[in-house]
């Protein structure tokens, strides 16, 4: 009982979700991959990717300083009809689509060869820039 615990307890999160959605079209993801799609710091994805491992969701593979998520294949027959009956409901929320096409456009904008650092930080430098900007007007 346990086990599936930590399993319904890292689904219950709206941002783990997407994750699990952009992983079950993607083999395999850079932590940068996930920063632009869901449009959040590389300290929160990581912290929602370390819940989905320690759940067993995912695992990880390093390159230098980042690391590249993919689903971990269930091991037994209800994590398999469980992950796919999450499969089919991801499938029908209204925002599925346009996350999957948010992060294929950030994809395509990543040039082959590219470090997964630089176009992070470019992406957190315009991230950055637009929060600033929309606090700076909050505030007026």
């Amino acid at each position: 009982m346990k086990d599936a615990a930590h399993f319904f307890k890292a689904l219950a999160d709206e941002a783990r979700l997407k994750i699990i959605w952009l992983l079950f079209h993607h083999d395999e993801l850079c932590v940068c991959d996930i920063m632009a799609a869901l449009a959040v710091t590389q300290s929160k994805a990581s912290r929602h990717l370390a819940t989905l491992k320690h759940a067993g969701l995912v695992t990880d593979r390093k390159d230098g300083l980042w690391s590249h998520y993919a689903l971990r294949p269930a091991e037994d027959g209800p994590a398999q009809t469980h992950l796919a009956l999450l499969r089919r409901s991801l499938a029908d929320r209204a925002d599925a689509v346009s996350l999957l096409k948010t992060l294929q456009r950030w994809l395509d904008g990543k040039k082959p060869g590219m470090a997964c650092a630089k176009a992070a930080a470019c992406a957190a430098k315009a991230t950055a820039k637009k929060t600033t900007t929309r606090h700076r007007e909050a505030a007026r």
